[in-house]
């Protein structure tokens, strides 16, 4: 089945990503990433806050104990939202100057799971790592190019994870108690006609919906039998991210970023929110325990 997006937000994001709906304020939160923007939305209201960070902001997810989680360019922040105060919290990859973190999601228990991205001139050189509540940092992979996508099945008993030059999704099995991931598998290789996969999210019934850079809309795989079973069309070129909202409306994030100027003039919505109402609901996403 195709669906089609309409415009939410008129944000013209150089970079949007990172959508995160939260589902007790029924607010939507996504970045623009290297305009250093984080926006929060009530679509209830029909309101749209937009934050100045002040540097590029990799993602965002809700603290458990009030206020935000920043991924910034190199720390961990935290951020509240009615004072306009941030604090940093964590330094990650102080040693690798041109690298920066980019998306990450909470698992189940309420650790944070973050990645970083390297420049295409030194690859392998970006990680995946998992903050605990305490912010202990512990690296989970290494080798990664682009971190992105990153969501854990209802069960809590597997995790999938995009690194997108590689193409292709994988799966660990996940042990909710420790936060360890093994035994990784390629579950979906995403054909390069289809552009890149960037950032993800999972319905109630454990499929995958994928943001495809490059690629003109957001791809529905069901990863037990590997077959793609919906595709949402978009009228710009680079998607970036996508999350569920409480009836079942998709938030997607786009971009500005690599357009030509004449790809920029055709695509005039390039860099917006869209929505599109589906005919599932997404699985619980989670906040920040520390």
């Amino acid at each position: 089945m195709k669906l089609e997006a309409d415009v939410l937000v008129d944000s013209r994001s150089l970079l949007g990503e990172g959508a995160f709906w939260d589902a007790r304020k029924r607010f939507l939160y996504w970045v623009d990433i290297h305009n250093g923007l984080l926006f929060i939305n009530d679509p209830a209201a029909r309101k749209n806050d937009r934050f100045e960070i002040g540097e590029k902001i990799g993602s965002v997810v809700p603290r458990e104990k009030g206020g935000l989680l920043l991924a910034l360019e190199k720390s961990v922040a935290q951020f509240d939202p009615d004072t306009g105060i941030l604090k940093r919290l964590i330094t990650i990859e102080q040693d690798l100057p041109k690298n920066r973190l980019n998306d990450g999601k909470c698992d189940p228990a309420g650790r944070f799971w973050v990645g970083t991205v390297c420049p295409r001139e030194n690859p392998k050189q970006a990680s995946l790592y998992r903050v605990d509540p305490d912010f202990s940092v512990h690296k989970m992979l290494s080798g990664v190019d682009i971190s992105n996508g990153i969501v854990w099945s209802e069960d809590k008993s597997k995790m999938y994870y995009i690194d997108s030059l590689a193409r292709r999704i994988d799966v660990f099995d996940f042990d909710f108690e420790s936060g360890a991931i093994v035994n990784r598998e390629c579950c979906i290789e995403v054909p390069e006609s289809m552009g890149m996969p960037d950032g993800m999210c999972i319905d109630q019934r454990g499929r995958l919906w994928v943001a495809l850079f490059g690629g003109w809309g957001v791809a529905c795989w069901n990863p037990e039998t590997r077959e793609l079973v919906e595709y949402v069309r978009l009228p710009v070129k680079n998607v970036t991210s996508c999350a569920f909202g409480d009836e079942g409306e998709l938030f997607i994030t786009t971009a500005r970023i690599h357009l030509s100027e004449e790809e920029a003039n055709e695509q005039e919505h390039a860099g917006n929110l869209f929505c599109v109402k589906t005919e599932t609901r997404g699985a619980p996403m989670f906040h920040f325990k520390g």
